[in-house]
Order: structure tokens, then C-alpha cells, then sequence
């Protein structure tokens, strides 16, 4: 199933042999392979944390852009192995962004993935074709529309570039975001930076959200279907065969008015029971839905505005995405009311960065969402503040390689 009104998940039934793998069968050194078709984070099974940050690129050069990627890989290639980024700084005499900070010492690899995104802009900025990739920017890389409610703060959308690290430990997973920034200096600087956990990914079965519900039960699970819906094919450009679309979204759930809910509304509002995760009568999770039961006075059993119906591929052309998303707690916030000079009482900024994986965010997240804005009964709980597209290309496929190649070398 999906959150708010974003089509949340994060419990993947993988194909790959890492992924379909249970807890206990984790490689013991907890190493996630880094080269290969596609990039890490995305069938790999979900991990304890993560880190999602957005960079903008201050250079006008693109040689150095290519310089970045190339440098970016081969450090993420080394800190995916629990090795550091480069030397220790005490071995050097000044700044260096070849070094390593060291905070990550003695820790294992945590099982740390990472991962590159190009966003719009970086092809295109202000009607200027940047560093001469226009002619490469594939069609479904275009900036989201404004949906209803969206309450978008400019400085938490967007970016040229992206990098995505999960790991089980938070420190891996910081170490590993902090030591590419480092290496950006002159070339991008952050624009945005968001952490999220999900403690539960550690378990067996399908993680629950901060709602306290299933999260991830409707994922692409085969093959087939990942080819399908998930990784970029024929259509292209040839740069992002293997590819995919991320749509990052980040959004506050207003859980004060979520927990002054009773059971039985949280319940018809998701379309599914809080326990079990099983569709509304219906006992186990992954029980198909049923989308025309009624019960015994004609009433439809899952609503016409529960989330679970109007993300549901029965209700969408059959299209679906790759959920797969992490909560996130930034403490608590309030406000002044000016007119009684009264401070609002402090309520907690929490909810969901959401990330969704698909082929086509035409045909997928912004056809689904289009209809979720308007009319999913879980709008009222939430609120949209930050977004983002970008065209995450395939892996290196070994050492020598970089991601994003194809598009700068061809």
C-alpha cells in the first residue's frame, strides 16, 4: 500500500539473490554489491536508514561534472566495502577532499548502498542548455506538476544532482553522504538533505509506516513485472537502458489528527486492517483485492476514497511503481497565532520520504497522484513540502567505469 497520498512503501519482495535473501541470509560481511546493470537501493533489501540529498552544480563546465561523477563512483565503490574514502586526514597537511574523516573507522559496511540521480536541471536550467546534454534529456524527465494541497517549500525541491545512501548503521550511511559532499567542493554544493529510518525494515515481513500500517504490500515483486513497470527498455535514450525514475516526495503526516482517530477510520481510510495488513475483509496480507465486496447493508467494504483503491493497478491502467520509502522525525515545531499573541502548541514535524521507483513517471506517479490529490480520504493527514524527479541511469558495470558515462562519453 501507499502513504499519503504519495504511494507509500517500503516491504520489497525482491528478485535479485541479495534481495529475496531473509535477514539471517545477509552476507556476513554485510557488503552489497556495488557495479553491476543496475544501481544499488533499489531491489536491495531495505535497510535500517538512509540519506537523501539533492546538490546543485556551481560549475559551467562539464568536464568537471564528468570529473565529479567519475570521482563520485570510485569513492562509493570503496565506502560500499567499508573501506574509507581515501587517506585519513591526520596524513595530510591541509584540506583535501580526497581524504577521509574517519567517523566510520572500526564500523562494517552496514550492508551501505548508494546511489546517483540527474535531475531537469541539470540538462536544462532557465531555458540555457547547461553543459550541452539537452539533446539527451529523456522525455519523462520532466519537473512534476503543482498538484492540489501541495504546500512545496522552494528549498527542499529539486536538484541537478542526487545520492541516495541506505546502510543498517546511520553513521555508515552519513559517513558515506559526507565524504562525496566533501569530494563536490568547487564543482556542487548542497541544496537539500533529508534522513529517514525504518527500524522495522530489520524485521521479517512488510514494514509498517508511522501510521502503524503494512507498507509496501503492492510492490513489483517479479522479474517480469520490474521489467515491466520499473527499469527504462527499448524507449530510452540508450544512456538510461536499465534504468529507472525516482520520485522523491517529502511529506509531513499530521499525526496528532491521525491518532485522535479511531481504529475503524484509520481502517477504512488506508482500506486495509492495521493488524494483519489484509484488505478490508480479507484475513491475510497479500490477499487480493476485492475492490466490489459490500458487507451485509450494500456498503462497499473498502471505500471509494480509500487509499488502497485508488492506488491499486486494477484502478489505474494497471500501472504500478517501486515503493520505497523511509520515515523521517524532525523534532517538533509550532508557531505564534498573531491575533492572541498565543504560542500553537508544539507538534511533532514527522512523516514519510517517500521514494518511488518506475519506468515511466508519466504513465505512473503522476497519472496515480493526479487522482490521489483530489480524492484520497488520507490528504487530510498529510501534507507535501518537498519533491523531486530524477533519472537515476544504470550502474558501472565493474571498476573502471562511472555512472553516468553513456550520457557525458557518447
Amino acid at each position: 500500500m501507499a502513504v499519503g497520498g504519495a504511494l507509500v512503501g517500503v516491504g520489497v519482495e525482491l528478485t535479485t539473490k541479495s534481495a529475496s535473501a531473509t535477514r539471517e541470509g545477509v552476507p556476513q560481511n554485510d557488503v552489497e554489491p556495488f557495479y553491476g546493470i543496475h544501481q544499488g537501493g533499489i531491489l536491495t533489501l531495505p535497510q535500517r536508514y538512509t540519506y537523501v540529498t539533492a546538490f546543485d552544480v556551481t560549475t559551467d563546465r562539464r568536464r568537471d561534472v564528468a570529473d565529479l561523477l567519475r570521482h563520485w563512483t570510485t569513492v562509493a565503490s570503496r565506502l560500499t566495502r567499508g573501506r574509507p574514502a581515501g587517506r585519513l586526514a591526520e596524513h595530510a597537511e591541509g584540506p583535501d577532499s580526497g581524504l577521509d574523516s574517519g567517523e566510520a573507522l572500526g564500523l562494517s559496511a552496514a550492508r551501505l548502498t548508494i546511489n546517483f540521480g540527474f535531475g531537469p536541471t541539470l540538462f536544462a536550467k532557465n531555458g540555457t542548455d547547461r553543459f550541452g546534454l539537452l539533446g539527451r534529456q529523456p522525455y519523462e524527465l520532466t519537473e512534476l506538476p503543482s498538484f492540489p494541497g501541495d504546500q512545496l517549500i522552494a528549498s527542499q525541491c529539486g536538484g541537478d544532482l542526487t545520492i541516495h545512501a541506505c546502510a543498517d548503521d546511520p553513521q555508515v550511511a552519513f559517513h558515506g553522504v559526507r565524504q562525496l559532499a566533501r569530494a563536490a567542493g568547487g564543482v556542487a554544493s548542497i541544496r537539500w538533505s533529508n534522513s529517514g529510518f525504518n527500524e522495522t525494515a530489520a524485521t521479517s515481513g512488510t514494514p509498517r509506516n508511522l501510521l502503524g500500517f503494512k507498507d509496501g504490500t503492492l510492490n513489483p515483486k517479479t522479474a517480469s513485472e520490474l521489467d515491466r513497470y520499473v527499469w527504462v527498455g527499448y524507449e530510452g535514450p540508450a544512456w538510461m537502458t536499465g534504468g529507472t525514475y525516482l520520485v522523491f516526495r517529502r511529506i509531513r503526516i499530521s499525526l496528532e489528527h491521525w491518532d485522535a482517530a479511531s481504529l475503524g477510520e484509520q481502517e477504512h481510510v488506508i482500506g486495509r486492517h492495521k493488524t494483519s495488513g489484509a484488505p478490508l475483509g480479507k484475513s491475510s496480507e497479500f490477499d487480493a483485492l476485492d475492490l466490489g465486496a459490500r458487507d451485509s447493508r450494500g456498503e462497499l467494504l473498502i471505500p471509494l476514497d480509500a487509499h488502497v483503491r485508488l492506488t491499486s493497478p486494477e484502478e489505474n491502467w494497471g500501472a504500478t511503481m517501486l515503493r520505497r520509502s523511509y520515515a523521517y522525525d524532525d523534532g517538533v515545531n509550532g508557531s505564534i497565532d498573531h491575533e492572541s499573541a498565543n504560542q500553537v502548541p508544539q507538534t511533532f514535524d514527522a512523516g514519510l520520504l517517500f521514494a518511488c521507483y518506475q519506468r515511466s513517471p508519466l504513465l505512473a506517479f503522476v497519472a496515480i497522484f493526479e487522482k490521489l490529490a483530489r480524492n484520497d480520504a488520507l490528504r487530510k493527514f498529510t501534507t507535501h513540502t518537498g519533491s523531486a524527479i530524477l533519472a537515476i541511469p544504470p550502474a558501472a558495470a565493474r571498476p573502471g567505469e562511472w555512472v553516468g558515462q553513456k550520457l557525458f562519453e557518447t
